[in-house]
């Protein structure tokens, strides 16, 4: 169980961090306004992308019911699986295909691990 948890929290935290990271560049970096254009997306996506980031992470370290949280995570896949497609098919280097699979790994694990430590509680409380 301890090692559940652990994995939880780290997995989890990385995938915040990242997505508090990305919302404010996405908010506040020039660079990331071209990056947007430059996949084919209107300016006000970037905003819309960085407020909802910013929701889900709040979603996932919330202590909220499991069926919110679940929003958050698909949310989260969403915006990596389109991430890696944009990337993809505007024809940017490798690394900027991957990353958007390195944190969907992540999430894919904090997901799983969110699951097995929700078991766990649900039955030590029964």
């Amino acid at each position: 169980m301890k090692g559940i948890k652990i994995t939880y929290w780290i997995t989890t935290g990385i995938v915040a961090l990242m997505m508090i990271y990305s919302a404010y560049s996405y908010l506040t970096n020039e660079q990331m306004v071209q990056g947007f254009q430059h996949l084919g997306y209107p300016g006000y996506f970037r905003v819309e992308l960085a407020v909802l980031k910013l929701i889900g992470v709040v979603l996932l370290l919330a202590p909220v019911a499991t069926r919110i949280k679940e929003w958050a995570y698909i949310g989260f896949a969403i915006t990596f699986v389109s991430a890696f497609i944009a990337h993809t098919a505007s024809g940017d280097p490798v690394n900027y295909r991957m990353m958007p699979v390195i944190f969907l790994v992540l999430l894919i694990v904090s997901y799983i691990s969110y699951h097995k430590m929700h078991k766990t509680t649900v039955s030590t409380a029964v």
